[in-house]
């Protein structure tokens, strides 16, 4: 079976240089990322899991937004933005929590119902009439894909909805039941001390793999390859090597995990990842399904985000391979980390010269290219003044 679902071969002569390293610590290209890029590009909050009973909620603060995940009495879940309508405030302070059946501003004591619309402010007598939908809670753009909660901070951002922009995949994530999953631990985060495109950089391309990760390439030999980036799409995939075990981890791993009856023979010995323009994967294995995303926190440092979801009814062996998956995993994130550090570094140099890449790299060049086309200006071998940084790249929009 052709294991190729994207249908895009590198080209025989492509431009091989990367984004202009002016561009990784450009503090005013910073900000029209912020919000050319992530506001208004969809993101992944969550899993339908991660807030399973009315009341239950997921707070995200990213990019300088603060979202809010809520599913209500009715069982639908809903995305907000974090913000008190009366002074601004946060409506929750916790990352994760409940709340019996309202939602209570710490600051004044506003009450929101559980559908975002206001229930009342505290000591009512000393406002006009508010109207409960129009002092309701701004809601954000949300959609729910094989059970990952999508949000979008702008509503007039240039993808289609999730479920046409994630079609090419869909038929193949199907088989792992994800919306049926639950969480295997919870969100977490980590700071990295690079800028977001030197972590994207390293995950879109699998040709350092054989040098830099002794476990993967333990488990997967020479069969990993990449499918470039198409409309926002990228997929990674790669099958257990027939040799794998030299590394305890992969031993272990190869020996315990149960094939998995509902995947088909191709799927059922393979890890994939998906990449999401422009910051996330979905990473999906035998025994669970993850993802994975990068937010710049300045143009020096990035926060970086994920959670693990595990089947629920899984038994021994599954918890066992899922517990070896996560340690090869550990493993390799360090080792990119690393990497990443060391990339980035360079960008400051004035020796740096720019990225030659191999044809095992395109799918750093699309991502860029997929860049280029948010924001012209990164088409500039030569930093434009910052102060200028905004109105050249409108310009350079406006000439399309």
């Amino acid at each position: 079976m052709n294991q190729h679902l994207l249908g895009v071969a590198t080209p025989n002569d492509w431009d091989r240089r990367g984004l202009p390293g002016w561009s990784y610590h450009s503090h005013a290209l910073l900000e029209l990322e912020k919000e050319h890029v992530f506001r208004n590009h969809w993101q992944i909050a969550c899993h339908v899991s991660d807030v399973p009973d009315a009341g239950d909620y997921l707070a995200m603060d990213v990019i300088g937004e603060r979202a809010l995940i809520v599913r209500g009495k009715d069982g639908v879940v809903r995305g907000f933005h974090n913000m008190c309508r009366h002074r601004g405030s946060r409506v929750v302070a916790d990352d994760k929590g409940h709340c019996r059946n309202a939602l209570v501003c710490p600051f004044h004591g506003w009450v929101y119902n559980l559908d975002g619309t206001l229930r009342g402010a505290a000591r009512p007598a000393t406002f006009p009439d508010l109207d409960k939908n129009e002092f309701g809670l701004l809601p954000l753009d949300l959609e729910i894909w094989m059970g990952f909660v999508f949000i979008r901070f702008r509503n007039d951002g240039p993808q289609p909805s999730v479920a046409d922009l994630l079609k090419p995949i869909e038929a193949e994530m199907a088989h792992y039941r994800s919306e049926t999953m639950v969480p295997a631990s919870g969100v977490w985060t980590q700071t990295s001390p690079v800028n977001w495109k030197s972590v994207r950089d390293v995950d879109n391309e699998g040709y350092h793999v054989a040098m830099a990760h002794p476990a993967l390439q333990d488990l997967y030999g020479s069969t990993y390859f990449d499918e470039p980036f198409v409309k926002g799409i990228s997929r990674s995939f790669a099958t257990y090597n027939p040799h794998a075990g030299r590394r305890w981890s992969v031993r272990q791993y190869v020996r315990l995990a149960p094939e998995q009856a509902r995947l088909p023979d191709y799927l059922k010995k393979a890890w994939v990842y998906y990449g999401i323009f422009p910051n996330a994967v979905i990473s999906v294995m035998p025994e669970s399904v993850q993802f994975y995303q990068e937010f710049p926190l300045s143009t020096g440092e990035s926060l970086l985000r994920g959670a693990i979801y595990r089947y629920r009814d899984e038994g021994r062996e599954q918890a066992a391979a899922r517990y070896l998956s996560y340690r090869i995993d550990r493993d390799t994130m360090n080792e990119d980390v690393q990497l990443t550090v060391w990339s980035n570094e360079s960008m400051l140099s004035k020796s740096f010269n720019g990225f030659y890449l191999s044809d095992l790299e395109y799918g750093v060049r699309t991502h860029h290219d997929h860049l280029r086309e948010a924001l012209p200006v990164l088409n500039l071998d030569d930093a434009p003044d910052e102060k200028e940084m905004a109105a050249v790249n409108a310009a350079l929009r406006a000439r399309r």
